[in-house]
């Protein structure tokens, strides 16, 4: 083993209301998901200094995303009807849940997990010849949450538990 975590150590998991119930879909058949932290810096010049001093006072994730349409995949197609119609507001944000395989939980099964609200920012569509194909930004609408995810299902869905 050589203790570099692979892209598939990390799975993003979208949430979607099923009647009273949400569930947390395992976000596949992505072609792009990149991360963005955009920080958010603080710089100034100190009168007896000779270079420029800079903190990073906030930030502003966000992930870029791509996909070929599954019409058998409800993660698809949550998003593509926010594409289709245009949702605007609070209608548009979702919860993306990043579990990372690499960090076992406190419990055998769990893994620890991060929770948090986005804005789901449609970009472009239909852009290959192939598939038909979304593309847009999830950007951030708070802060995270830390805790465990669990699954019964072998990963296609997940619940979690904040931590205390």
């Amino acid at each position: 083993m050589s203790g570099i975590v692979k892209r598939s150590d990390k799975i993003a998991f979208y949430g979607i209301m099923e009647g009273q119930t949400l569930t947390y879909h395992r976000m596949s058949k992505f072609t792009e998901m990149s991360v963005s932290k955009n920080p958010k810096e603080y710089s100034r010049q100190y009168i007896d200094k000779t270079f420029e001093e800079t903190d990073v006072v906030g930030y502003s994730p966000s992930m870029s995303y791509n996909f070929d349409e599954h019409a058998d995949n409800p993660v698809h197609a949550d998003i593509a009807a926010i594409h289709d119609n245009e949702v605007i507001g609070a209608a548009a944000v979702r919860p993306i849940l990043v579990v990372d395989f690499t960090k076992d939980g406190a419990t055998a099964g769990t893994f620890e997990a991060r929770l948090r609200e986005f804005a789901v920012i449609p970009d472009g569509e239909g852009d290959s010849t192939d598939a038909y194909t979304y593309s847009g930004n999830f950007k951030v609408k708070g802060d995270p949450v830390v805790g465990t995810a669990t699954t019964t299902d072998g990963w296609e869905t997940c619940t979690f538990e904040p931590e205390e």
